[in-house]
C-alpha cells in the first residue's frame, strides 16, 4: 500500500512538472511571437507621390537627395551630417557644395555603392529614368518620390521629410515660423485700398503665366496683389503653367501695374530689357512706369522655406513705400555693417541676389556668394549682405584665404562715403572744399566729391573719417540723395 502511494505521488509530481514545462514553453512561444510582432511594427509609414507605400522601422541616416528643393529642406531641418550626396544642380545652401554629387541620368551603381538608406527623388525622375529608380530599389535601398504640385500640399511634403529623418518636431517648428513670416507680410498689405494688379510671366514662350493654385499665384495673393490672369487653365492636367497670350496682355495693358517675370532653368520668362522692347509693350502701364521686375524661380516656384522671401520680394515690387521704407531704421544707435547692408538694398530697391545652378562652375574674383565665414545662411540679414556685396555697394575682407564680412562692426564716415559714392552718380566739381583731416581717410577722392556736392559735411573743417555714424545720420543722408535725384 505504501509503495502504491509513493508511485501515485511520483506520477503526480511528473504530471505537475510536465504541465509546468508546457506552460513555460507556451509563455516562451507567446513572448517570441509578441517580440516578432513588435519588430514588424513600422515607425514610419506613408504613401509617397508615386503611390508607393513607404514603411521604415527607423529614421534614415544616410541620405542622397536628387532634387534641389529636397536638399535645401533637409539642410533647413538640420541634417547636414545625414546628407551624403546631392544632385548636380544643388548649390543652396553653400554647404551642399561639399557633398558628393550624383546624377539620375548616370549609372545607378554609383548611388548603390555609397550605401545610402534613403534616396530622395521626385516623380519627374521616375518618369524620366524609371530604370535608374528600379535598379536602386532592387538592392533594397529605400527610394522615396515626393513633390508638392500645389501650394496646399507643401505642409504635407515637409512633414513627410520630417518623418523620414526623425525631425518631426523641427518640421512643425519650421512650418510655424514659415507661416508667421508670410503673415507678417500679409498684415502690412491687408488694409491697402488700391491693390496693385500684377501680370506674372512664367515663360516668354507663347506668353505663359501660372495657374491660380501655383506657388507664384499664391505669393501674389499673400503679398497683397491682384493677379490679372485669374481665369486661366493649365496647359495640361497637373501643370502649374497656363497659356495667356500677347493679345490678352495688351488688352489689359492699362490695368497691369506691375509686370513680374520668372527666370530659371525650368521656365524662363523674359529679362527686363527683352520685355520692355517687345512690340506693343510700351502701352503696358508697368512698362511706362518702370515697374517691370525679374524674380528667380528658386524663391518663388520651388517648394522650400525660402518661398516666403519670394513673397516678400513681390511685396517689395508692389509696395516699396511700405517694404522698402527706410524711415523705420531711424535711431540714435550706431549702425552696423549688417544693418547698413539691409538699408542700402532697400534704399536702392534692389532685388535680393539669388545665384543660378551654374554660378559655382567658374571661379569668381573678389567675393564668392555664400562664402563669408561669419554670415550664416540662416542669418536674417544674409540676403541683404550678399546682395549689397554682389551689387558692389559693400565689400568683404580676406584673411588667410577666407572671407569675412564683420557684420557687427560699426560703419565709419569713411566707409559710408564710399557706399554713397557707389550707389549715386556724383561727379567732381571745381568747389574743392578744404578738408583739414582728409589725409587720414582711405577714400580721399570720394570724400572730396561728396563734400563738394553737399552730400556729406565737415565739422569746423574736419571730416572725421573714423567717426562712427548713427542710423539717423545714415537715413537723413540717403534721403538727401533721394531728394537730389
Amino acid at each position: 500500500m505504501f509503495h502504491k502511494k509513493i508511485a501515485i505521488l511520483i506520477c503526480t509530481l511528473i504530471l505537475v512538472v510536465s504541465l509546468g514545462a508546457c506552460t513555460s514553453n507556451n509563455q516562451m512561444v507567446s513572448s517570441k511571437d509578441s517580440q516578432e510582432a513588435v519588430n514588424t511594427e513600422y515607425e514610419i509609414s506613408f504613401i509617397d507621390d508615386m503611390g508607393e507605400e513607404i514603411k521604415l522601422k527607423e529614421p534614415c541616416k544616410r541620405i542622397i537627395s536628387l532634387y534641389s528643393a529636397h536638399t535645401e529642406n533637409l539642410f533647413s531641418l538640420g541634417l547636414d551630417d545625414e546628407i551624403i550626396g546631392v544632385g548636380k544642380s544643388d548649390i543652396y545652401p553653400v554647404a551642399a557644395l561639399k557633398k558628393d554629387v550624383y546624377d539620375y541620368k548616370s549609372d545607378p551603381e554609383k548611388v548603390i555603392a555609397a550605401q545610402p538608406d534613403l534616396v530622395l527623388i521626385r516623380p519627374f525622375i521616375n518618369r524620366k529614368n524609371p530604370d535608374f529608380v528600379e535598379t536602386i530599389k532592387k538592392t533594397g535601398i529605400t527610394v522615396v518620390s515626393l513633390y508638392p504640385d500645389s501650394f496646399e500640399k507643401f505642409d504635407d511634403y515637409i512633414l513627410k521629410l520630417g518623418k523620414l529623418t526623425g525631425k518631426d518636431e523641427r518640421a512643425e517648428e519650421l512650418l510655424t515660423e514659415f507661416y508667421q513670416n508670410i503673415n507678417n507680410i500679409t498684415e502690412k498689405t491687408k488694409d491697402i485700398e488700391q491693390k496693385m494688379t500684377v501680370y506674372f510671366e512664367s515663360s516668354e514662350n507663347d506668353y505663359r503665366t501660372v495657374t491660380l493654385d501655383s506657388m507664384p499665384a499664391k505669393a501674389i495673393e499673400y503679398a497683397g496683389g491682384i493677379n490679372i490672369a485669374d481665369d486661366v487653365k493649365p496647359i495640361q492636367e497637373g501643370s502649374s503653367i497656363a497659356p495667356y497670350g500677347i493679345e490678352k496682355i495688351l488688352e489689359n495693358a492699362d490695368k497691369i501695374d506691375v509686370f513680374i517675370s520668372q527666370r530659371g532653368v525650368m521656365n524662363a520668362g523674359g529679362n527686363y530689357h527683352s520685355i520692355i522692347i517687345r512690340p506693343g509693350f510700351d502701352a503696358i502701364k508697368a512698362v511706362q512706369n518702370d515697374r517691370v521686375y525679374v524674380i528667380n524661380q528658386k524663391i518663388i516656384s520651388s517648394p522650400t522655406f525660402r518661398y516666403y522671401k519670394g513673397v516678400r520680394e513681390i511685396a517689395r515690387m508692389m509696395y516699396p513705400e511700405i517694404f522698402d521704407n527706410i524711415e523705420v531704421y531711424k535711431s540714435d544707435d550706431k549702425i552696423t555693417r549688417r544693418e547698413m547692408a539691409e538699408l542700402i538694398v532697400k534704399f536702392t530697391h534692389k532685388g535680393i541676389y539669388v545665384p543660378t545652378s551654374k554660378y559655382y562652375k567658374k571661379p569668381h574674383k573678389g567675393h564668392t556668394y555664400g562664402f563669408f565665414e561669419d554670415v550664416k545662411w540662416t542669418d536674417k540679414y544674409y540676403d541683404y549682405i550678399e546682395t549689397a556685396v554682389m551689387s558692389g555697394y559693400m565689400e568683404g575682407f580676406k584673411e588667410d584665404n577666407k572671407e569675412y564680412f564683420y557684420p557687427n562692426k560699426t560703419v565709419t564716415r569713411d566707409e559710408f562715403a564710399k557706399i554713397l559714392y557707389l550707389i549715386g552718380d556724383f561727379k567732381a566739381n571745381n568747389k574743392n572744399t578744404k578738408i583739414l583731416d582728409l589725409d587720414k581717410a582711405q577714400n580721399q577722392k570720394i570724400i572730396q566729391v561728396l563734400v563738394d556736392n553737399n552730400i556729406l559735411e565737415c565739422k569746423d573743417g574736419y571730416f572725421k573719417p573714423n567717426e562712427e555714424i548713427t542710423c539717423n545720420e545714415a537715413v537723413d543722408i540717403l534721403n538727401k540723395i533721394k531728394d537730389i535725384k
